[in-house]
């Protein structure tokens, strides 16, 4: 047993510290990122924030409209394959969106199937796991990577810089961040495990940035201003679930509760997820995420605005011209649970 005395912060616990800036206004800010991948070699440009790979959240309907914006999906993996195939032969939307995908053996064989078909037309691959720390799955992502060496791979989850580094060195792109923080995930209530999770983002960045890899902060933002904070923390791009869950674009019937209207909204570790796509759940397991009802909000276009506009704001507030200045101009405040100074990470 190992006590880790030293303090960790989530979102919740800091405020970023405004500066002098000769900016006019938040429409001269410029969110948007230019990288080269540092084993793909292939380039991105885009505003890098990407809707969950959530059957609820990470939907064609979703990719289509955050294509209008420069934004990205990261689209479900329980899609049939000529469902996919349709989808990512439209190449303009197909080009902000991720294929997202599991460990097993008829994951990587409907890969397989799908990439013969469309050639290099799929970009961007998400393999995703619960934990990212087991042997097996390093394993998978060296060999996906031998297998597809021009596509560009994200992959996680992992909370430590460590870990971050294994997997950049295997062939990852983009490393995916965050145990525990989402809306609708119970990880650390059933289990204990997790980590906060803008220190996290804040250490595997360090990992990945001297390794000239790229990490994206999974979960945890509820509000604009979290977005901003993971991006000041050294995030290269953020994952959205529940912020952008109950709109038109997301899937699921509408349900009515005393003059209301919802959408149903779970985790990929829920009961009703492992219900509808494993029927049921296993003997040796428990569900690690639950689900809610989210109001119904419409059309996923004015949530953006109000998304990106607050991250436009917050650049503006330190004086950074462009995204990618953010986190040289971030000071973090702690705002709960100390008394005795602040927290700077400058």
């Amino acid at each position: 047993m190992h006590i880790d005395r030293e303090l960790k912060l989530d979102f919740s616990d800091v405020l970023i510290r405004p500066k002098r800036s000769a900016l006019p206004s938040r429409a001269k800010v410029d969110i948007h990122r230019e990288f080269t991948f540092r084993n793909s070699q292939r380039k991105y440009h885009g505003i890098p924030i990407i809707a969950a790979n959530m059957d609820t959240v990470g939907t064609f309907e979703m990719a289509r409209a955050l294509a209008l914006f420069d934004l990205s999906v990261a689209v479900h993996k329980h899609y049939q394959e000529e469902e996919v195939i349709e989808f990512f032969e439209s190449v303009k939307v197909a080009s902000n969106a991720f294929y997202s995908m599991g460990i097993t053996k008829d994951d990587a064989e409907k890969f397989d199937r799908v990439a013969q078909r469309l050639g290099d037309a799929i970009e961007y691959v998400c393999i995703d796991v619960a934990n990212g720390y087991t042997a097996g799955f390093v394993k998978f992502v060296e060999k996906f990577r031998q297998a597809y060496p021009k596509v560009t791979i994200m992959a996680g989850n992992v909370v430590t810089g460590e870990m971050t580094e294994e997997l950049i060195l295997c062939g990852v792109d983009i490393v995916k961040v965050g145990i525990g923080p989402g809306s609708v995930c119970a990880t650390r209530s059933m289990t204990g495990v997790g980590y906060p999770q803008l220190s996290a983002v804040i250490e595997c960045a360090d990992a990945a940035h001297g390794l000239d890899g790229r990490i994206c902060a999974d979960g945890g933002c509820v509000a604009p201003g979290d977005i901003a904070k993971a991006f000041g923390g050294g995030a290269d791009f953020v994952m959205l679930g529940g912020m952008l869950a109950g709109h038109a674009e997301c899937a699921g019937e509408l349900v009515e509760q005393d003059g209301r209207q919802y959408k149903r909204f779970y985790g990929m570790s829920s009961r009703t997820a492992m219900e509808k796509y494993s029927g049921g759940v296993a003997e040796y397991r428990a569900p690690e995420g639950k689900e809610v009802l989210v109001p119904y909000r419409g059309p996923v276009a004015d949530t953006l605005r109000e998304i990106l506009g607050g991250v436009r704001s917050a650049c503006t507030y330190v004086g950074a011209r462009k995204l990618r200045e953010l986190t040289k101009r971030t000071t973090f405040v702690r705002v709960s649970g100390n008394r005795n100074g602040s927290f700077d990470e400058s």
